[in-house]
């Protein structure tokens, strides 16, 4: 008798509890206005309207910013511009939500390549190679670049080897000879 109001009341906080998580929603589940926007954006980018889809798909991940397929359309549009950097970025934060994420990991690796970080590419390849058991497409087509980009010429700012002839310097106004 003399615990039971302190049992009740704790009964009580323990019903009250669980229901509440009743009405929220998972974690994984992704606004269904994202993933119209999303659709919309896929469309959008097939039509070849690059910046209408570029739109669409922050709007996606404004209305719900977990929507990570929303990050690697984003990354795939701005690889398609010449933006790797700006992939890289991306492709980041959709592996913020999803470490283990085949697409942007692969994506990525691709725009590492392009940015001509091959050896962050090869981690990459082989982070994909350990979650996915199996053969993926993802894994044969990072491969191809990679071996691509021993072939196509990194273009960098590169240091000048070139050393000055003795006697070619300019003289200026005001210097002896």
């Amino acid at each position: 008798m003399r615990f039971s109001p302190a049992a009740i009341a704790l009964s009580l906080v323990f019903a009250t509890v669980s229901s509440v998580s009743f009405g929220q929603r998972a974690d994984v589940e992704i606004n269904p206005r994202s993933i119209a926007y999303m659709q919309k954006g896929e469309t959008a980018q097939n039509a070849g309207q690059l910046d209408l889809a570029y739109d669409l798909y922050e709007t996606a991940l404004a209305v719900d910013p977990r929507n990570g397929g929303a990050f690697i359309a984003l990354a795939q549009i701005a690889r398609v511009q010449d933006l790797p950097g700006k992939a890289i970025q991306l492709y980041r934060e959709a592996l913020i939500l999803d470490p283990n994420n085949i697409d942007a990991l692969a994506g990525e690796g691709e725009a590492l390549v392009q940015r001509g970080a091959v050896e962050k590419a090869k981690l990459n390849l082989s982070r994909i190679k350990t979650l996915c058991r199996t053969r993926c497409p993802q894994t044969a087509q990072l491969s191809a670049v990679i071996a691509n980009s021993a072939e196509t010429p990194i273009l960098s700012a590169q240091a000048d080897t070139a050393k000055p002839n003795v006697g070619d310097e300019k003289v200026e106004e005001g210097q002896p000879e």
